[in-house]
């Protein structure tokens, strides 16, 4: 039991190594990622439709909000373990929240990445991974499989 736990813990640990040394290689390090978080979150408050639905949901617990991000991009891409939230379940009854949201947030996470990414290679990984995050967060949030049977469609 104790060699099944240390060997688990081996991997981890190699997982984590590996991230560290592929983000590393993109010039992505801790402080990357809390300009990252502080830059695009800045331009969220500001944006004039996803600033109001933010600000629904974390007026008052903005700076809590950001760490939790940090976290989050942190888990991301170091696989460090450092977030331990539920993604989907935080979105869930955001008052305003849409799908056609999603594509804005994206585009704004786009310009934050062309104005502060440290490589090419670092703002492709990024936006693949925030591009994949948005699409399960779309997905769980909006998707209705009742809408995808041929049988309830009228033609």
């Amino acid at each position: 039991m104790n060699s099944d736990i240390q060997g688990r813990a081996a991997h981890l640990a190699g997982i984590r190594e590996k991230a560290e040394a592929e983000m590393a290689g993109m010039g992505i390090d801790a402080a990357f990622i809390d300009r990252l978080v502080d830059t695009f979150y800045g331009r969220i408050q500001a944006h004039p439709r996803l600033g109001p639905v933010f600000d629904g949901r974390l007026a008052g617990r903005w700076p809590d909000h950001m760490e939790k991000m940090k976290r989050f991009w942190s888990s991301v891409a170091f696989k460090n373990g450092a977030y331990g939230g539920k993604p989907v379940q935080a979105h869930l009854g955001v008052e305003g929240i849409v799908p056609d949201l999603f594509p804005e947030w994206l585009a704004l996470f786009s310009e934050t990445l062309a104005d502060i990414a440290p490589s090419d290679d670092a703002k492709a990984w990024f936006m693949a991974t925030a591009e994949r995050i948005a699409k399960s967060l779309t997905l769980s949030l909006f998707y209705n499989p009742a809408m995808d049977d041929p049988v309830g469609k009228t033609g």
